[in-house]
């Protein structure tokens, strides 16, 4: 029993290994096409499955994918009530001159002032560099400090290979992240209700301020608008954002929905290649479409596991109701499954009980063990088991179990030894004695004491 006890948790630890390094998914199989970029990872955001892996954990250059982080920290300001949306920044020099011109820009000015609301639209829209570090200098106070609070947040978020150097993605060779990383950034920030519908934005008019008239920006994803290009389109698509730098190549974090569903991609270090035609293909939007698409159609959700199943019986003893009780999942589960998998054939349930057998009185819903469902390496989940019903103790049975239990207790045992052999000793003092007064005669009761001292007369 104590063999299978470590099986079991053995078995556990290596579980909760698997989910926690990628979830639910090695590295992905697309079939006829890999994704053309450095790296790649497709997800279902609303259960963290992870449908397609491509060197998520190796660290690359994330350009403006970066301003998602930014993004980030200034939302949780806002919701701390350190800065509100309205709040009106002023832009600094060290705001503006700190960057390059021919770096994506919105135009705003030295002396210039902007709401936070504004500023965040010009950079999660327009991919603004000087607007992110005007919004790090309002929030931190400087971007130095800012950048610290970018770094502490992703380590807090439980991203292992990032570092940020800078607010807005600028080529540094000590600014870097991972698919991985970026992943769990932009959950994260999904969680603020302002996030995606900015995200989401397709064409933004910025008010007029002190210091320019109103101007008027188009989304930097090709996904969401035909204005700047109108190759790459995606019906469903809702964000997030684009980069790029020569060195990191065409970068793109996108989600889309489709009959309910939702998925999330990153994909870093794409390319801009010239097709035949002599048309420039952009990859890092093209390869997100064909990743999005493969989810979409090539995975259907399901529930694999329902709450109402039967699974096993697990052994009852002390009962003379029953020898045995059914379990079945405390909860069902509900995955993205792929096209080719037969759930019926393919999927491996594995099922661990808790002990080899239980002892009555049973209680409905009592935990006796656990199943796990599993297709190769990927695991879809694991839940406990249920006792179906209640299954009553039999007093004599159990009172003969609890006799036998107290007989065995080290501390009866030994007073059981020590009783039995003061019954020994009794027993062979009372034969000597016996044997002596046989020998002797009844009245005798030993050598009688001291010396010989004559007759009397």
């Amino acid at each position: 029993m104590k063999n299978r006890r470590f099986l079991s948790l053995f078995f556990c630890l290596v579980l909760i290994f698997t989910l926690g390094s990628s979830a639910l998914a090695a590295e992905g199989d697309t079939g006829d096409w890999e994704v053309a970029a450095k790296a790649a990872l497709l997800a279902d955001p609303d259960t963290g499955e992870i449908l397609y892996a491509r060197n998520i954990h190796e660290r690359l250059y994330p350009a403006s994918l970066t301003k998602v982080m930014t993004a980030l920290l200034v939302l949780e300001a806002v919701d701390s009530g350190k800065l509100s949306m309205d709040t009106v920044l002023t832009a600094s020099q060290t705001a503006i001159d700190n960057l390059p011109s021919d770096g994506s820009n919105a135009g705003i000015k030295v002396g210039e002032e902007m709401t936070v609301e504004n500023l965040l639209y010009c950079i999660l829209v327009v991919s603004a560099n000087e607007a992110c570090d005007i919004l790090a200098e309002g929030v931190a106070g400087s971007i130095d400090a800012f950048v610290e609070q970018m770094n502490a947040r992703a380590k807090a978020i439980g991203c292992e290979n990032t570092h940020f150097a800078n607010t807005n993605g600028l080529q540094d060779s000590n600014h870097y992240t991972t698919a991985w990383d970026l992943y769990l950034i932009t959950q994260e920030a999904m969680k603020h209700e302002m996030f995606m519908p900015i995200c989401n934005t397709k064409v933004i008019e910025i008010p007029a301020t002190n210091l320019s008239p109103s101007r008027t920006y188009y989304t930097t994803n090709y996904l969401l608008s035909p204005m700047r290009n109108d190759n790459y389109v995606y019906q469903g698509a809702e964000g997030v954002k684009t980069g790029s730098t020569s060195d990191a190549g065409y970068c793109l974090i996108a989600t889309a929905t489709r009959n309910g569903r939702s998925l999330l991609s990153v994909v870093l270090g794409a390319k801009q290649v010239t097709l035949d035609n002599g048309d420039k293909d952009v990859q890092s939007f093209s390869e997100t479409i064909k990743l999005l698409d493969w989810g979409f159609d090539e995975f259907t959700r399901q529930v694999i596991l329902g709450t109402d199943e039967l699974i096993d019986e697990v052994p009852v003893a002390l009962s003379q109701e029953q020898n045995s009780v059914k379990v079945h999942p405390a909860e069902e589960i509900e995955c993205l499954i792929s096209n080719d998998i037969d759930p019926e054939k393919d999927i491996t349930r594995t099922v661990t009980f808790t002990e080899e057998s239980v002892e009555a009185p049973v209680t409905k819903g009592q935990v006796l063990g656990e199943i796990t469902l599993s297709c190769g390496d990927t695991v879809y989940g694991t839940v406990d088991l249920l006792a179906d019903e209640d299954v009553s103790a039999s007093r004599l049975l159990v009172f003969r179990r609890d006799l036998v239990l107290f007989f065995q207790k080290p501390v009866v045992k030994i007073a059981i030894a020590a009783v039995v052999a003061l019954i020994i000793l009794i027993i062979v003092l009372r034969l000597t004695v016996f044997n002596r007064r046989r020998r002797y005669g009844r009245g005798y009761t030993g050598p009688r004491s001291g010396g010989y001292r004559g007759r009397r007369r």
